[in-house]
């Protein structure tokens, strides 16, 4: 089965291709597709923009919308029907929990079942699994009488709680109190807030690379990292994903904002096109990388990853010096006035000049698609 392409290339695709720089043939050459994918990308996307007719996804998603919304109104019809008959009946005493277990039974879903009835699936599942424990029952009673106090007089921080809970049948220590306000944000307004440092975290993943940026077969070792570049209407991002063994740039995405998204959309991106296994996936500790997001999607796809030290660039070399060569060839040779300019051309620069017309030494004076293609059956075999 063919590889879909992301929607992200699709459209810097069709946005190259409708600059009318050059013939339709040649772009879908410069970009590995074929012609008639090519031709059929622009007709979508001018059913997107209503240049002529047809079902636009935008549409299509709506009428999926509603179709879950009908599903999910009568689902929540009948967990209604259903709590109505199960509290009429004289039993005692009452539980909410038990009547959620029969309606999953039944096909329907807990997270919808706890919404209608008004409380939440974790609560649910934390009562199935494991009973409450008396500690963390008395560390409620004691928050809840805490929450109390602090709303009576916000000017009350955790050693005039620590005074009041008597009053309200909880003995406590104040370390223990200090600390379950501490959790719950619970300060005294006129407290003083220490000021925060931008300091780089911990690392999620060790260094597992050690600089030997060498990989014997494709899909063995990646490298990311994001750079930016400003342009008259703000800054435009770009993280990036490189395959050591051929230098090919297998993944990227490109956007407004220096986000996490950034960094799990490119990685997305990659994933979709190579399927890779056991990838050990090297980054820097950027906090992009450093996110539940990043990591989850790594864990999700069967990758590894490996982190470099605080302020080492030369743990990362192999992908600054990609950076290195956009920032000569792309990023420096002018002034850039909107970022959809910037973006389309560093597109064009990776897909066309970089993948297929840079020859690089290590290669054998081979560029990074055609040394892939060349060594492929020998890898498959």
């Amino acid at each position: 089965m063919p590889k879909a392409f992301p929607l992200e290339f699709r459209r810097d695709v069709v946005a190259v291709a409708r600059k009318g720089e050059a013939p339709i043939a040649q772009i879908a050459k410069d970009f590995g597709i074929s012609e008639a994918c090519l031709h059929r990308w622009l007709k979508l996307a001018d059913v997107e923009d209503g240049v002529r007719p047809g079902t636009t996804s935008s549409e299509s998603a709506e009428l999926r919308e509603l179709r879950r919304r009908n599903k999910i109104l009568e689902q929540e019809n009948e967990i209604l029907r259903r709590a109505a008959a199960y509290f009429a009946k004289e039993i005692f005493p009452k539980m909410t929990y038990p009547l959620v277990g029969d309606l999953a039974a039944d096909g329907i879903p807990v997270a919808v079942t706890c919404r209608v009835l008004g409380f939440s699936k974790q609560a649910y599942y934390a009562w199935k699994n494991n009973p409450v424990t008396r500690r963390d029952l008395d560390d409620a009673y004691l928050i809840n009488a805490a929450l109390d106090i602090h709303h009576d007089d916000p000017a009350f921080g955790y050693r005039f709680i620590a005074d009041e809970l008597p009053a309200h049948g909880i003995i406590a220590g104040p370390n223990r109190v200090a600390r379950l306000c501490s959790q719950q944000r619970i300060w005294s307004v006129f407290a003083k807030r220490k000021g925060l440092t931008r300091r780089a975290g911990p690392p999620v993943h060790d260094d597992l690379v050690q600089r030997r940026f060498t990989a014997d077969a494709p899909n063995r070792l990646w490298l990311t990292d994001i750079t930016e570049h400003p342009t008259a209407e703000g800054k435009l991002y770009l993280c990036a994903i490189k395959d050591v063994y051929s230098g090919r740039i297998v993944g990227y995405s490109i956007d407004t904002r220096m986000k996490a998204s950034l960094a799990v959309a490119a990685l997305s991106n990659a994933v979709r096109l190579r399927h890779p296994a056991d990838t050990v996936v090297h980054s820097d500790r950027g906090s992009q990388f450093r996110s539940r997001k990043f990591v989850k999607a790594l864990h999700r796809n069967g990758l590894v990853g490996s982190m470099g030290r605080v302020g080492a660039c030369g743990d990362n070399a192999a992908m600054e010096s990609f950076f290195a060569l956009l920032q000569r060839n792309v990023l420096d040779r002018q002034r850039w006035t909107t970022r959809h300019e910037l973006r389309l051309a560093m597109v064009t620069w990776i897909e066309r000049t970089y993948h297929r017309r840079r020859r690089q030494q290590r290669l054998g004076r081979l560029t990074p698609i055609e040394f892939e293609t060349i060594n492929q059956p020998v890898h498959a075999a």
